[in-house]
């Protein structure tokens, strides 16, 4: 017992008086027995002290009826009625937070091991907003939401501007979360990941979009607002064109009699010079694929550009889902005051796709994210939308302002409390009808998004040197594939599992537009083009071939496997070739069926472009316990020279890949 009910009671509200000794907190629960309604769940939202007496200020909550509706009470409580810490029970019983079949666990009730969870089919019909002021938790929270999500194997796409969600490929192992993983009863694990982005940036696949574009959007994507003139030309331009692409509209333009073609010319340039739209783009249902995260990491990539990504991406991808030729999936934008601003700030590029999936993508399975540091800044159209917010600390008068104003159900003492949460605690509203205080969860996988302690790195050149050597830092390619992932997979009894480093260089190539990274192996001159089964092709010598071999290898090379005849009518040589069929098998080119009496290529060599055995892993710097390096067997001006026949070769860069060898018992 905590104290009697005194003063005026409502239906919605009343004030007890504290016992002495009695340990409240505020946004405590607390229940009291009703003389109609039986037990009725309370919460203490503030707190005066005075040197007569301590008087808790409660709301009303609500109490089960017998059909198991959480109601509100319609007779105010009894005078001197008794008020009583509340348990567990009754907390689970009138707020409903998910039974655990298909709900988000986001983490547990503050103060209590009562588990909160997100209904996830709601989650992808009506929106959610996160939002906090810089450094309270955003990114940790969302990560949290997204792992959840992919555990039900939903397709989730984030727009990064940060480059911070790539980690959700990385298991958790900071020491300094194990204890409270433990207390949250949360495993350690990694998920499919795939990141987009720069294509001169490493260790992500290159972000194309389709350059195929519609009147419409290519009017849309121009920077800046075009007259009645230049709209004129515009469309007389595009008018005549079959296919709409940047170069067929340039010639157009260029065929118009009008002076106002030089400034459209300009600016369609411009669109065509970003170097993100291509006539072989990103595969729309890669992106958006079940159990997997796509992320757009947007790392140095300027905003005005960012925000013709993000209009591209959600128009295509929006359009698709009406179609239903992609899963429902769930779309998380970061910074999202840049890409939907308010009015009042100005109007960006993907701003009016956003306000349309957030009005409208509930009824097609499309649910939105938006997330932001500066809430008063963000389309109040985009936030009203959102039905679910998880609020972390914000203090901000504008942005305290915008929070409440697109929030229901927000108290004023909550409104209040925003102002000092802690890091990891937010309010949740949209659940229930009263907003929530709860403890994020840590998280399963790796945060991408801490700040960088510059005071942990070394003050000087010196000292950084003598810290690196001490610590054996190696520049390293790792596969995805671990040690324990081997033993798992394994159909034998595994011994032991032995790592070897082997040398190798990362090289930075160029073809025509295109820049992309060959990893080699040094120890024999060959390019790795599978990385987690380590396998490796030759380059092929083709100085070595003669003028038919060379006809030969490209006949067999073109299609199924040939018998001599074909290839003689294919390459349209001499039938006298059995020579230079025996040589090229001899040099493992080619390889014969007896039985089927056929050539064809083994995969030796790369035979086809280079840049489709690009190297996606970056280079990563760590202390590598390893049984065995076997020494580079192979010079770098020889492997330079090797493949500039095939590529432009830009830099380089040596590292050592990391490579698992399975000894079985």
């Amino acid at each position: 017992m905590l104290g009697r009910i005194t003063g005026k009671a409502t239906t919605l509200q009343f004030s007890f008086e504290l016992l002495p000794g009695a340990d409240v907190k505020n946004f405590e629960y607390v229940k009291v027995l009703h003389r109609v309604y039986s037990w009725v769940l309370c919460q203490v939202v503030e707190i005066e002290v005075s040197h007569e007496h301590s008087v808790a200020k409660c709301h009303i909550l609500g109490y089960k009826d017998e059909r198991g509706r959480t109601k509100q009470i319609r007779i105010p409580f009894d005078m001197d009625s008794e008020v009583f810490l509340a348990d567990d029970d009754i907390i689970r019983e009138v707020i409903q937070l998910g039974d655990g079949k298909g709900d988000a666990f986001l983490g547990l009730l503050e103060g209590k091991d009562i588990p909160v969870r997100l209904d996830l089919s709601k989650l992808l019909t009506k929106h959610v907003a996160v939002l906090a002021k810089s450094g309270a938790g955003k990114s940790y929270a969302v990560g949290v939401l997204v792992e959840e999500i992919l555990e039900r194997h939903v397709p989730v796409l984030v727009i990064d501007p940060h480059g911070e969600y790539g980690r959700l490929s990385e298991k958790n192992t900071d020491s300094k979360d194990a204890e409270t993983m433990a207390r949250f009863h949360v495993q350690p694990k990694a998920y499919r990941v795939r990141e987009y982005g720069d294509p001169h940036e490493q260790g992500v696949i290159p972000l194309r979009l389709a350059s195929n574009l519609t009147s419409q959007e290519l009017i849309h994507l121009i920077p800046g607002k075009l007259n009645n003139t230049q709209l004129g030309v515009l469309y007389s331009a595009m008018k005549g064109l079959d296919q709409l692409t940047f170069e067929s509209l340039i010639l157009a333009l260029e065929s118009e009699e009008s002076s106002a073609k030089w400034s459209i010319i300009n600016l369609v340039d411009h669109l065509r010079t970003l170097g993100i739209f291509s006539s072989a783009p990103i595969a729309y249902n890669e992106l958006v694929k079940s159990g997997t995260c796509s992320v757009i990491n947007m790392r140095g990539i300027s905003p005005e550009i960012q925000q013709v990504i993000v209009y591209k991406l959600a128009k295509d991808l929006f359009e698709l889902r009406k179609q239903n030729k992609v899963p429902p999936f769930f779309l998380v934008v970061e910074e999202a005051h840049n890409y939907c601003p308010e009015r009042s700030f100005g109007e960006a590029t993907s701003s009016k796709i956003l306000r349309t999936i957030a009005s409208e993508g509930r009824k097609f399975g499309l649910g939105l994210c938006v997330i932001s540091q500066r809430p008063a800044r963000v389309d109040k159209s985009v936030l009203s939308q959102c039905t679910t917010q998880l609020i972390l600390k914000v203090t901000n008068p504008n942005d305290l302002k915008a929070v409440s104003s697109s929030v229901e159900g927000l108290t004023a003492e909550s409104e209040a409390e925003i102002q000092n949460l802690p890091v990891g605690t937010a309010l949740v509203t949209g659940l229930v009808d009263v907003p929530l205080f709860v403890n994020i969860r840590p998280r399963r996988t790796s945060h991408g998004g801490r700040a960088v302690d510059i005071l942990e790195q070394p003050k000087d050149f010196l000292t950084q040197q003598a810290t690196f050597e001490e610590q054996a830092l190696l520049p390293v390619v790792r596969p995805r594939t671990t040690p324990k992932d081997l033993a798992l997979m394994s159909d034998a009894e595994i011994a032991s599992v032995r790592t070897v480093l082997i040398p190798a260089y990362l090289f930075a190539c160029k073809e025509k537009e295109s820049q992309f990274n060959v990893l080699v192996d040094m120890t024999a001159g060959e390019i790795v083009v599978d990385l987690e089964e380590y396998a490796t092709r030759k380059l092929p010598d083709l100085k070595r071939l003669n003028a038919t071999q060379l006809k030969v290898l490209q006949a067999v090379h073109a299609g199924k496997p040939l018998a001599k005849e074909e290839i003689v009518r294919k390459a349209n040589t001499a039938m006298e070739i059995e020579e230079d069929l025996v040589d090229l098998a001899k040099k493992e080119y080619i390889s014969y069926d007896a039985k089927a009496r056929t050539y064809k290529v083994t995969p030796t060599y790369i035979l086809s472009k280079l840049s489709k055995h690009t190297c996606y892993t970056p280079v990563t710097y760590e202390s590598v316990a390893y049984g065995e390096k076997p020494p580079a067997r192979v010079s770098l001006d020889k492997m330079k020279e090797s493949l500039a026949r095939f590529t432009t070769v830009l830099d380089q860069q040596e590292c050592s890949i990391v490579r698992y060898e399975v000894v079985k018992k």
